[in-house]
């Protein structure tokens, strides 16, 4: 495989499997979801995306005007479900298939334990976990269609290190990892592979909201590595286990986290 620089400020791999393939990716406007559209955009595949933020979601379209497939966006709240299976099944006749779906949409908000309430509660499932089933379910005929496809779910390491004031958040990533091991036994007959990414502490905007500049020296402390983890870092993950590279990697969680323990 060639090289060529990324954002990130390493040399990527151009994967010649991904030229041309369907990719659908949630949550594509901003952060670690912006540098997927990206990604898979430079890679010559066809990509659309969901967001709820629409001027993000142009802003891209239009600094991605130049790649070789334009990029599609279609504005959407993932938690009305019918609404999103709704612009999935859209974007499938658009890019006349889908090969590839990254389920990346998810909100890490705050909330102390004492103030849940059951709406909240439904709520946080439903942008953090209930979308990623919803949108597999809605590619599937697709993927069999084409003779297979590739599923990444976007987890997260919070739950394993058990961070304060995330117990509804970390309660769905948890659950996504036990989704790719039940999709991935469901599905790998159909040549359907479903893998989650589980990222560190990725230094986006949003992440920038919860730490000073000692809280992002404490998490550089923790790991085995320097550095701020970046989204395209992310990015080239999901690339990998998109690809034909990938093709016997399923059911299990890949980690981009430095090593933070």
């Amino acid at each position: 495989m060639d090289a060529q620089s990324s954002s990130a400020g390493v040399h990527s791999a151009i994967y010649p499997s991904l030229t041309g393939k369907r990719v659908i990716v949630s949550g594509g406007g901003s952060g670690i979801g912006e540098a997927m559209v990206e990604a898979f955009a430079r890679q010559g595949a066809a990509v659309g995306f969901v967001d709820i933020q629409e001027p993000q979601s142009e802003r891209l379209i239009a600094r991605l005007a130049d790649a070789e497939i334009a990029p599609v966006f279609l504005p959407c709240d993932i938690t009305d479900c019918n609404d999103y299976i709704h612009k999935i099944n859209r974007l499938i006749d658009i890019l006349s298939g889908c090969d590839v779906l990254v389920n990346n949409a998810a909100s890490d908000d705050r909330h102390n334990l004492d103030d849940v309430t059951p709406d909240y509660w439904d709520e946080r499932m439903a942008v953090n976990l209930k979308h990623q089933f919803f949108a597999a379910k809605a590619v599937i005929p697709a993927m069999r269609a084409a003779g297979g496809g590739s599923i990444v779910n976007m987890g997260s390491i919070s739950w394993h290190l058990g961070l304060k004031d995330l117990v509804i958040y970390q309660t769905a990533k948890a659950a996504i990892e036990g989704l790719t091991r039940s999709l991935a036994r469901d599905l790998g007959r159909d040549n359907i592979r479903v893998n989650t990414i589980l990222p560190g502490n990725v230094q986006t905007p949003r992440q920038m909201r919860w730490y000073s500049p000692e809280g992002e020296a404490e998490i550089v402390a923790a790991q085995c590595l320097d550095g701020r983890i970046q989204p395209p870092d992310i990015a080239a993950m999901a690339l990998f286990l998109a690809a034909d590279d990938a093709r016997f990697c399923t059911g299990h969680n890949y980690w981009v986290d430095a090593g933070w323990r």
